[in-house]
C-alpha cells in the first residue's frame, strides 16, 4: 500500500488531493464530478466486487420513473473486481439499448450521442472493469475533459486515500458536501418533476455540450 500513501498537490494556492473510486457502469453525474475535484483519482480493482451497488448498474429516468439498468454478472465467493465477468444468458444489451432509446428519443441529444455507445450495445467485453474503463474513457472525451486517473495494483486502504466509495453508492446516507447539482431540463420534468444524480448518460442526452459547465457548476 505504500504507493498509495496520501498525498497533496499545491496549484495556485489551491490544496489538490487524491482520491479513490470504483469502476462504475454508466456512472452517475455525481462520480463524474469527482474528477473535476481531485488532482488524480485510483479506481480500484481490486477490490471484493460488491452486489446492489454502481459497479454494475446505473439510473435513468423513464416515463414511468426512475430505473436501473443492471448489467449480469457471472457470480463467484470474494471475486475481485478485475475478475468479475459479464453475464450474457440473457441479453441485456438489447434491454439497455431499449430501455435508453424509450427514455430519452425525445431528448435533444440523443440522436448526437447515442452512436458513440454503441460498443456497449454490440461488443461482447468479458470483464465488467473493460465494459466500465471504456464507457468512463467516452464519457470524458464527450465531455471534452483529460482528468488525471488510475487502476490500482492493488487493494486501496481507505484509510490511506481520501474514500468516496460509500459515498457514492445507491445506499448511501451521506452527504456530499462537494456536489450541488441544480435543475437542468430532462424528459420527464413534467411529469415526475426533476430527478438528480441520474446516470451521467441523462445529462448528456438532455443538455449535451453543456454539460461540462453543469458539472463544473455543480462542484463546490
Amino acid at each position: 500500500m505504500g504507493i498509495y500513501s496520501r498525498r497533496i498537490y499545491y496549484w495556485q494556492d489551491c490544496i489538490l488531493m487524491e482520491a479513490v473510486l470504483f469502476s462504475s457502469y454508466f456512472p452517475s453525474i455525481q462520480y463524474i464530478s469527482k474528477f473535476f475535484i481531485y488532482s488524480n483519482i485510483y479506481i480500484d480493482i481490486f477490490e471484493n466486487y460488491q452486489r446492489q451497488t454502481y459497479r454494475n448498474r446505473c439510473e435513468i429516468m423513464t416515463a414511468n420513473g426512475k430505473a436501473n439498468l443492471i448489467v449480469p454478472v457471472i457470480k463467484s465467493y470474494r471475486q475481485y473486481v478485475k475478475d468479475t465477468k459479464i453475464d450474457y444468458s440473457t441479453d441485456w444489451q438489447k434491454n439497455h439499448y431499449m430501455a435508453l432509446v424509450s427514455a430519452y428519443k425525445n431528448s435533444a441529444f440523443f440522436d448526437f450521442y447515442i452512436d458513440s455507445f454503441n460498443f456497449v450495445f454490440k461488443n461482447k467485453e468479458k470483464f465488467l472493469f473493460d465494459l466500465n474503463h471504456k464507457i468512463l474513457e467516452n464519457c470524458f472525451k464527450i465531455l471534452g475533459i483529460k482528468p488525471k486517473f488510475e487502476y490500482s495494483k492493488d487493494f486501496i486502504n481507505q484509510k490511506d486515500i481520501i474514500n468516496l466509495r460509500e459515498l457514492i453508492s445507491p445506499r448511501s446516507k451521506l452527504v456530499d458536501k462537494n456536489f450541488a447539482l441544480k435543475e437542468y431540463y430532462q424528459v420527464f420534468n413534467e411529469k415526475h418533476g426533476f430527478t438528480p444524480n441520474l446516470s451521467i448518460i441523462d445529462l448528456l442526452f438532455n443538455e449535451g455540450n453543456q454539460a461540462s459547465l453543469i458539472i463544473k457548476e455543480a462542484v463546490k
